[in-house]
């Protein structure tokens, strides 16, 4: 218990140095979506962000299945991430194949990718949701009241982070940067493409790679993704297992 309060403070902090005048919003909310699952339980997070229009984009995702589930949402106009985001309320079904009725077409996608139940959390601060947090479980129970604090407390760090980088911005460099970081994930998809080819991996292997080589060499991930696409930046193989 006493380490998995660690972790979570630790998480907290590495979420709070992002609130600075130059950061990455989709590093930032990749980590969120990943602490949810190793720390907090989770069997899949995925967040979306509003863009400049006020629609939500898909900016981050802890695993391939969950980018593509959360995608399907998007398409459909219907689910738990955007009834969380639409309402500012956290939205959560404990069994899916009981949602049909609330979900027609997204429920049953869900249950067909392995899951069993939905927690969804809006970002927001006060009045002003800017995004929504989802949270996948293969069991009905979900996380339990302790956890989803923990998840509530990494949203609400992530979202001051996020607005107080839109304060230091004037409006046409706001809209500039949101739409710099929806088009990011853009790139960083192509890249995935390209090292998943190049290194037989599948997507999720291919986005590790990503990370890790930024990290490593203290780059961005969106400066690795687009050396990746340019044909600049040829990533190692990973080491054998």
């Amino acid at each position: 218990m006493m380490a998995r309060q660690s972790q979570i403070g630790e998480t907290l902090v590495a979420l709070a140095d992002n609130l600075v005048t130059d950061f990455d919003v989709v590093e930032l909310l990749t980590l969120l979506a990943n602490r949810c699952v190793t720390i907090l339980g989770a069997s899949a997070a995925g967040l979306m962000l509003a863009g400049p229009d006020g629609s939500l984009r898909l900016i981050a995702s802890s695993s391939e299945q969950m980018r593509l589930l959360e995608l399907f949402e998007l398409q459909n106009e219907e689910g738990p991430c955007l009834e969380s985001f639409r309402t500012g309320d956290v939205v959560t079904h404990h069994d899916l194949a009981e949602a049909t009725a609330r979900w027609p077409t997204f429920a049953p996608e869900a249950i067909a990718c392995g899951f069993s139940s939905v927690q969804a959390l809006p970002m927001r601060l006060r009045d002003h949701v800017i995004g929504a947090l989802n949270l996948f479980h293969t069991d009905p129970d979900g996380l339990d009241d302790e956890s989803l604090a923990a998840a509530r407390a990494f949203a609400d760090v992530a979202t001051i982070a996020i607005l107080q980088f839109r304060a230091i911005l004037e409006s046409r460099e706001l809209i500039d940067q949101l739409n710099t970081a929806l088009n990011t994930r853009v790139v960083i998809e192509q890249a995935k493409g390209i090292v998943a080819e190049r290194l037989h991996l599948d997507m999720d292997g291919a986005f590790g790679a990503l990370r890790s080589y930024a990290r490593a060499n203290n780059l961005r991930l969106s400066a690795v993704a687009t050396d990746v696409v340019a044909g600049t930046l040829l990533l190692p193989a990973p080491p054998a297992t």
